[in-house]
C-alpha cells in the first residue's frame, strides 16, 4: 500500500482536498489546520474531496471531512462533493452516512490548474489524540451506527 498523502489547492475560491494512499491520523493536526485556514476566509464556493487515488482513508479523516461539510452548511449553505471511483471507498462512504452531508460523485475528475500544497504528518500525541477524540466526536453524531461503533473508542480516549 502506498504511504498517504493529502494534497490541497484553492482556485478561484474552490477548494481541492486530494487524498492518496493510506491516509491516516498523522495528518489530522495539519488537515485540521488546514480546516481552520479554509473557514478563517470567506472566498470558497466550493469543496472537492478527490479520492479516486485513496486506497484506505481512516476514521480520523473521515471525521475531519465530516467536520468540513457540516461547517461548510452551516456557513455557506454548501454541500461538499467527493469524487471516488472505488466501489470499496464508496462502500465505506456510504456505511458512515457520507451519502447525507456529501454529494458523492463516481467519476474521475478534471483538472484543475492551481498551486498544490503537500500537508505534513505529525508525530505530536498530545494533539493528535485530541484531534482524533474530535474527529470521532463528529462521526459518532451522524448516525446511531456510527456511534455505536466509535463509543468504545472514544471513552478510551476521554480517559487518557
Amino acid at each position: 500500500m502506498q504511504p498517504g498523502k493529502i494534497w490541497v489547492a484553492d482556485h478561484d475560491g474552490v477548494y481541492v482536498i486530494r487524498m492518496e494512499g493510506d491516509v491516516r491520523l498523522t495528518f489530522c493536526v495539519s488537515f485540521d489546520g488546514f480546516i481552520d485556514d479554509m473557514f478563517s476566509r470567506d472566498d470558497f464556493c466550493s469543496i472537492i474531496f478527490d479520492l479516486t487515488k485513496a486506497e484506505l482513508v481512516d476514521s480520523t479523516t473521515l471525521g475531519l471531512m465530516a467536520k468540513i461539510s457540516i461547517l461548510a452548511d452551516s456557513r455557506k449553505q454548501l454541500r461538499p462533493a467527493v469524487l471516488s471511483t472505488s466501489p470499496s471507498m464508496n462502500r465505506l462512504l456510504d456505511s458512515m452516512g457520507f451519502g447525507e452531508i456529501f454529494d458523492i460523485i463516481n467519476e474521475a475528475p478534471t483538472t484543475i490548474d492551481a498551486a498544490v500544497c503537500l500537508l505534513e504528518d505529525t508525530e505530536d500525541e498530545c494533539t493528535t489524540r485530541q484531534k482524533v477524540l474530535e474527529a470521532h466526536r463528529v462521526l459518532m453524531a451522524l448516525n446511531e451506527e456510527n456511534r455505536e461503533t466509535f463509543q468504545d473508542l472514544v471513552k478510551t480516549l476521554e480517559s487518557c
